[in-house]
């Protein structure tokens, strides 16, 4: 058929056929330019220069999980370490691991318990770094519940260490080491937050956890609008599961990836989108769980946390037995 008669038999097509057309033509064109990017995001961008922010980076919940494997691959980057937590033989245990491992960094401690007494340990970090190239805070200090819980049945301390812990320690420890960054302009700040935060509609017995997460995405896509300008790059994460004590999961897989392969693909995500998932396989989770009626992912997730909540209750009525 000539070029021109194909023209001309699009042309008596129906109107509500060629809206249809152009339709499927332009969400085509859009599922496709997202799986590009997804696939240059996933495994082709280039981390970015950690160093160029600073010669230090301040770690907070150093001593385990993600922050502790972060401190380490910051370190074989080269950059220095502030290594903050709330257990004085593990800070040291850490520092002393990483100056064997990588002699040439430097490392110091401070001593926070972000249950106690916030304000007097953030003022020792304050003293901690002043003066200091500071080019990157993590904080990655964080509670969750010890088994799932309706919320009438948690109590006040786990409320107020809830709080104090994911809110109050996020925003106080940015509010000391931010306006070292604004002075220099430049600096890259991390908060780990959690998926339940963004990927999932809700989090049924497990509603303080989820909330204290959902505030530290909000927190830091407004900080992320604030300071762009002014050369911070500010960024949340938001993982899902991730083999580390505070997820009671030891064993990792393909979808809950150890905590240092977790931390390498967060480092490489540093400086870009406010909020993410760097470990792709959690991406694929997370794409998929937005396609999903959020009626049948809360029950999925009411069920699952069930029985959690049933084992965590058989464990501690054991405890008590004995």
């Amino acid at each position: 058929m000539e070029p021109g008669a194909c023209l001309a038999a699009f042309r008596d097509q129906p109107a509500w056929i060629l809206v249809l057309s152009a339709i499927g033509f332009f969400s085509l064109l859009k599922g496709s330019i997202a799986t590009l990017h997804w696939l240059f995001v996933s495994f082709l961008r280039p981390g970015k220069d950690l160093a160029r922010y600073g010669s230090w980076a301040v770690v907070t919940g150093s001593t385990d999980g993600i922050g502790l494997s972060l401190a380490f691959q910051l370190a074989r980057r080269g950059l220095n370490l502030v290594l903050v937590g709330r257990n004085p033989d593990k800070l040291r245990d850490v520092s002393a691991g990483i100056r064997d491992k990588y002699p040439k960094v430097r490392v110091e401690t401070v001593l926070i318990d972000f249950a106690g007494d916030l304000i007097e340990g953030v003022g020792r970090l304050k003293t901690a770094i002043e003066g200091m190239n500071v080019g990157i805070l993590v904080n990655n200090a964080g509670i969750s519940y010890p088994y799932a819980k309706y919320f009438h049945e948690i109590d006040d301390e786990l409320i107020r260490r809830l709080i104090n812990i994911n809110v109050e320690g996020v925003t106080r420890v940015t509010h000391a080491v931010l306006p070292g960054m604004v002075e220099r302009k430049r600096g890259a700040i991390l908060n780990i937050g959690s998926a339940v935060s963004v990927v999932l509609t809700s989090e049924p017995l497990y509603a303080v956890y989820a909330a204290t997460k959902s505030f530290v995405d909000y927190f830091s896509r407004c900080l992320h609008v604030e300071y762009k300008d002014k050369g911070i790059d500010v960024q949340c994460q938001v993982p899902l599961y991730v083999s580390t004590k505070m997820a009671s999961i030891r064993r990792s897989s393909f979808l809950v990836p150890s905590a240092d392969t977790y931390a390498s693909a967060a480092l490489r995500w540093i400086g870009y989108e406010s909020t993410c998932t760097p470990y792709w396989p959690h991406s694929l989770v997370w794409c998929l769980a937005s396609m999903l009626p959020a009626v049948a992912v809360e029950k999925w997730r009411l069920g699952f946390n069930l029985s959690i909540r049933k084992r965590g209750m058989l464990k501690e009525a054991r405890k008590k037995e004995q």
